[in-house]
């Protein structure tokens, strides 16, 4: 669930798995080898900070804010939660501090990513979580009510019209998706590796130590215009736009005329999502696999 980054891979490390030939960051994804799911991240998420950083192959360092994301939901955070209909999916929960709190507040939510560290993580914190790909099948696909693409994740794959598909086929029709945006205007897309500061011991200079060779994976940083110049052509609705602590959001209405060759008309009015496709919440570190 990685923080404001241009371009963190769709999800599995980045939502590559099933969409264009991503690996991303933060999000679902299942590939043994993807930057999210290997060091540094994992050690990050399981040290509760960094140093961690993007860095792009120009030598640019984007800080992700790990301490933050293994935090309580703030009051930006808050900003977008209370903005949520149910049932709320969090695409790159990371180590669950959203899906924890709409959960201790009574709604239903379910996290993906493709950190099994960060799904661990958000499972100890009292929230459900699954170790998917946004490109991966999900439950409930068609029937969300909200889904979440906060701390950057609107970057995932670095293919922005294309998580935006991927998201109207989650969502019911008339739901709804909250992103964070970059606060400048941008429209970026690079290609990233995972960095946590430190040289390689093996070669003693300075590389990614992410346990896949330092793979670069394709990113995206966009800015509220930017989001909306990619969303509107595709039937999307301008909600509300904020900013909170410094972050900026952008809420998105799906089209309720919106139909898909594999979305009969029974599925697009039965109920949102039952309880029987919540995984079940499980103690100790092992993370959800399927559901």
């Amino acid at each position: 669930m990685s923080g404001t980054a241009p371009d963190r891979g769709a999800t599995s490390t980045a939502h590559p798995d099933r969409g264009p030939a991503l690996p991303g960051p933060a999000g679902p994804g299942g590939e043994a080898h993807a930057p999210w799911s290997t060091d540094p991240y994992a050690d990050a998420l399981r040290n509760g900070h960094g140093p961690l950083f993007l860095r792009r192959t120009d030598g640019w360092l984007l800080p992700l804010d790990v301490e933050r994301w293994c935090a309580e939901a703030d009051a930006a955070d808050l900003s977008a939660l209370r903005r949520c209909e149910e049932p709320v999916l969090d695409i790159g929960c990371g180590p669950g501090r959203l899906v924890a709190e709409l959960t201790a507040r009574g709604h239903r939510a379910l996290g993906i990513d493709v950190s099994a560290a960060a799904v661990a993580r958000t499972l100890r914190t009292g929230g459900s979580a699954l170790h998917r790909s946004v490109f991966d099948p999900l439950p409930g696909e068609g029937r969300w009510g909200t889904v979440l693409l906060i701390d950057g994740n609107i970057g995932i794959g670095g293919d922005p019209q294309g998580l935006l598909l991927r998201v109207a086929d989650l969502l019911a029709p008339g739901g709804l998706l909250i992103a964070e945006t970059a606060t400048p205007d941008i429209d970026e897309r690079v290609q990233v590796r995972l960095y946590d500061g430190r040289p390689a011991p093996e070669h003693g200079c300075e590389e990614d130590r992410t346990g896949s060779g330092g793979a670069l994976f394709p990113w995206a940083r966009l800015g509220a215009p930017a989001l909306l110049r990619y969303a509107q052509p595709l039937g999307w609705r301008t909600g509300a736009q904020w900013e909170s602590d410094g972050r900026a959001f952008i809420a998105l209405r799906r089209s309720r005329r919106v139909r898909r060759p594999s979305q009969s008309a029974d599925t697009a009015n039965s109920p949102a999502v039952i309880s029987s496709q919540f995984p079940r919440k499980t103690s100790g570190d092992s993370p959800l696999t399927g559901s």
